[in-house]
């Protein structure tokens, strides 16, 4: 997996991320909005750190969502081609952890 801090002013947090085959993100909260775009890929696996559920997730090239923030454990694992994506956070203050470990 392989993140990138594209922009960073004041609040606001633009990263990119990366996830070849089978790769998944560390176990994470998201305390703040944001919105994604995909760039490459076609499925995420979603796993909870407090259950055995796990969500598919297909996904397009072009796709534009908006997360709402949670503060339930969870990871995205890249369940098909590469995975690439660009995401905008939107922070509460300054410095703040776009997605902090759980």
């Amino acid at each position: 997996m392989r993140e990138e801090v594209l922009f960073e002013r004041g609040t606001t947090l633009v990263r990119r991320l990366r996830m070849e085959p089978g790769e998944a993100m560390h176990w994470h909260v998201d305390p703040f909005h944001r919105v994604t775009v995909v760039l490459h890929g076609d499925a995420l696996e979603l796993q909870y750190r407090d259950a055995a559920e796990r969500v598919q997730v297909i996904v397009v090239p072009g796709q534009v969502g908006w997360d709402e923030p949670t503060a339930r454990p969870h990871r995205a694992v890249n369940a098909g081609g590469v995975y690439e994506e660009v995401t905008v956070f939107f922070r509460d203050r300054e410095g703040a952890l776009h997605q902090p470990d759980a």
